[in-house]
Parts: C-alpha cells; structure tokens; sequence
C-alpha cells in the first residue's frame, strides 16, 4: 500500500480527493491536514510514502512546506497554474506538479509514479513553465515584494529582513524595474500572476 499525507485547506476537497483515492486498491490516506504548519508532524506520527501538498494554505504555504521536506517523495496540488510555481516546486525537491482540476486516475497515476521515484509534471503547467522562463527578481527582491504584498510598510520590510530603509527600497525600485511595472502594486500583481512571489 501506497500511505499518502493530504494538506489541503479546503475541507470538502481534501475529503472528495481522500474518499476518491481510498477506492483504489493500492492507496491508503493515513492522513489529513489543513494547514501547512501541521505538515511535519503529521509526517513524524504517520510516516506517508508520498506527501500531497497544496500551494495555497494558512500557517505555511506548500511550497514553503516542501522545502522542510528534502528526500521526502512531495507531489505538489495546486489550482494554480503558475509557472513560478512550478519552477519552486522543482527546485524544493518536489516530484510532482498536477492541478486540482486532473481526474482522480491522473492523480493516483502520478502518486504511483512519484512513489516509485520517478517524476510526474502536468505537461501544460510545464509547458507554461518553460514560456515563460526564469524569474528576474533576486532573493532579496522576492522577499521585499513578497512583504509588500501583505501591506509591509518600508519600515516594516527593513526589520523583518534586517536591511536598511534605504536598501529595501533599492530593491523595491529593482523589482519595479525587472517586471516592467510603474509602480510597487503592479509589481506585486505581475510577479503574482507568474508565481514568482
């Protein structure tokens, strides 16, 4: 049997993907989750084979959560398809990349294949990844915009990141520049829309 983890903030979801993948005759679901905060130590008391994460959840995001989870087999969920999102996820590890709308087979098909140590990318979300290349943004820019994002004022994007008022807004004004935006909340919009933030 095949025991996999399930974290998906949105409970009726998470039951429909839990009581579809329980009909398989392979596939047990040992767990699940709401938040991403809560991932680890469903891992530590369950021991899943393949860890089913989805983008968008409170406490931590999935791609936040698969970076705490190296040699961990992690298929990534998302109704998102960002290409940002997928070059993340590639990088944190992770196996797997298959939206939220993929027939319940396609999914038991790539927790099968991700189980097995092999890969499983949904080819349009790959597709749009390689369209749409690499994000411009440097860490630190990411991480002010990202802050930005959530209504940080400079001040407050200088102190979460230990940086200057100065320096934040050097690489506010680089970010702006990078996504060909004209101001911060273009920026923001921008790098969202690619899954760079």
């Amino acid at each position: 049997m095949i025991r996999v983890l399930l974290a998906d903030d949105e409970h009726l979801i998470r039951g429909a993907i839990a009581t579809l993948l329980g009909l398989e005759p392979d596939i047990e679901v040992v767990s699940e989750v709401a938040r991403g905060d809560l991932v680890a130590q469903a891992v530590e008391d369950h021991h899943p084979d393949v860890i089913v994460l989805d983008i968008e959840m409170p406490g931590m995001d999935g791609l936040s959560v698969a970076e705490t989870l190296p040699g961990h087999a992690v298929l990534m969920l998302s109704s998102f398809g960002r290409p940002g999102y997928l070059r993340r996820a590639l990088a944190a590890g992770v196996r797997g990349f298959i939206p939220k709308d993929a027939s319940a087979a396609e999914l038991a098909t790539a927790i099968r294949k991700v189980n097995s140590g092999g890969r499983y990318l949904d080819p349009e979300m790959a597709a749009s990844a390689m369209m749409a290349g690499e994000s411009p943004l440097t860490e630190r820019e990411r991480d002010a915009l990202a802050l930005a994002s959530r209504g940080a004022s400079v001040g407050e994007i200088a102190a979460s990141l230990h940086l200057t008022e100065g320096t934040v807004r050097n690489y506010l004004s680089s970010a702006i520049t990078k996504l060909g935006a004209t101001n911060r909340i273009t920026a923001i919009r921008l790098a969202q829309e690619k899954g760079w933030l």
